[in-house]
């Protein structure tokens, strides 16, 4: 595959819903959003998300939604809610949203280097790249063709009603076969 022109994404996390927002990052990062996207290669974007402290979590989420990790010991499971997460590490619940939909193989691991998360505005790192870029549905939308004539279908014409079909040869082996009897 020929070199891949990889671009730097600046997407600011305020007042946007955590899931849509994960599911427009994890699209960059994988490369969906180009015309030479395959899945057995990573075409995805590098992408830096600002402000993720002020990202909004809707429903009742806060309390009720946990996180699980495991410490391998025995009764070493231990969860955390996401209210108690956005509190302490706010950078989390996005990171974990995202590669949660991006493939779980070598090659998600690579996606997944590719994303950075800050917890407040801009910094040094995030300032590389000049433009902050609003997230937004990337399907384009159909447009009407233009000057296109809509086509009438006429129906199609009864064997009957043909012209120059003659109506007495039809009712004639009919009525012979009435005079045999």
């Amino acid at each position: 595959m020929s070199k891949i022109k990889r671009e730097h994404h600046v997407i600011d996390a305020t007042d946007q819903t955590l899931g849509r927002l994960s599911v427009q990052i994890a699209k960059i990062l994988m490369g969906k959003n180009k015309p030479i996207y395959e899945p057995n290669h990573d075409t995805g974007d590098f992408v830096t998300v600002i402000n993720a402290a002020k990202v909004k979590i809707t429903g009742n989420k806060t309390e009720q939604k946990l996180y699980y990790r495991h410490s391998n010991y025995p009764g070493g499971l231990k969860s955390i809610t996401l209210g108690k997460m956005m509190e302490q590490f706010p950078t989390r619940a996005i990171e974990y949203a995202v590669t949660g939909m991006l493939p779980h193989t070598r090659l998600g691991a690579q996606m997944n280097k590719k994303l950075r998360v800050f917890a407040g505005p801009v910094t040094n790192k995030a300032a590389r790249t000049v433009l902050v870029k609003p997230v937004k549905d990337n399907k384009p939308k159909a447009e009407k063709p233009k000057n296109i004539k809509p086509v009438v279908v006429k129906p199609a014409a009864k064997p009957a009603d043909k012209p120059g079909a003659d109506k007495s040869k039809a009712a004639k082996p009919a009525e012979k076969s009435a005079e045999k009897k």
